[in-house]
């Protein structure tokens, strides 16, 4: 049942694969090759498309196989602490022995009811903005979810990547539509009548549009999500020991940008 369930996650996966390689085929052959005449028009329009292929697969492929980092072995507790936190059931001393175990560990954040964040499955003291994924069954280093259209949790390892994904997913969706619409237009009406690259064309600005109205809608929804976390660093309050603090993680605009993009500015736009 386990591996069917993993076979069956990597279902949104193979569609969005199966549904790029079709649209590589169907813009570059049916549409570049076989409808334009112009030269000039073909080359810009294979360049453009070439890029904004690369650049989408590239961070598509980041954000499947760039793996969820784990929090290291110094928060795991011991067998010792584990025992002694298991047996004791008064809940306000289980909160004084995680206490004393989190003593030496640079963690600030505390839960709601002011104890130390503490995950019963993978036996561990939480380190700030990390949480338990249920899908990957781990603990994930600044989690912000679980997405099932990459199989992969969205953190700290990957999130740049994901935010990349996510914007050129829709450069993508977009460029095609419009440089589609014209030749669709001369298909509908008759001017052009190759029949199997009418079916292509036509049925590439629909998937497109499609993609960009409803699939790109939510990854655009997403992807404001992501921006105004970085510009906030997140919309619910992290609670410390002095109680919940909004700005807790905020350093300013663009410290929260080159804590996900990184420093150099000239790298931002690739998924490196």
């Amino acid at each position: 049942l386990r591996c069917c369930q993993r076979a069956f996650a990597w279902l949104p996966v193979l569609i969005i694969t199966l549904v790029v390689l079709w649209s590589y085929y169907a813009y570059v052959c049916e549409l570049c090759l076989v409808t334009l005449s112009n030269p000039v028009e073909k080359v810009a329009y294979l360049v453009i498309f070439h890029i904004l292929f690369v650049l989408f697969v590239w961070t598509y492929w980041k954000s499947i196989f760039t793996l969820p980092v784990q929090p290291g072995k110094k928060y795991h507790i011991s067998y010792a602490d584990q025992e002694r936190y298991e047996n004791e059931e008064r809940p306000e001393v289980q909160r004084q022995i995680l206490a004393e175990i989190a003593r030496k560990l640079p963690v600030y954040t505390r839960t709601g009811s002011g104890g130390i964040r503490f995950c019963d499955r993978c036996q561990l003291i939480k380190p700030d903005r990390c949480h338990h994924c249920s899908v990957c069954a781990i603990c994930v280093l600044k989690m912000d979810h679980h997405c099932p259209w990459v199989n992969n949790c969205i953190g700290f390892s990957n999130y740049k990547f994901f935010l990349l994904f996510l914007a050129y997913s829709l450069l993508y969706c977009l460029y095609i539509a419009a440089t589609v619409f014209k030749y669709f237009i001369k298909y509908w009406t008759g001017e052009l009548t190759n029949g199997r690259s009418k079916f292509h064309v036509l049925f590439l600005l629909f998937v497109a549009v499609m993609f960009f109205c409803d699939s790109a809608k939510l990854f655009l929804c997403l992807s404001l999500d992501k921006c105004c976390s970085i510009f906030k660093e997140a919309f619910s309050a992290p609670v410390f020991q002095n109680g919940p603090d909004k700005n807790g993680f905020n350093l300013g605009f663009v410290k929260n940008l080159q804590q996900v993009f990184g420093e150099e500015k000239k790298l931002w736009l690739l998924p490196i």
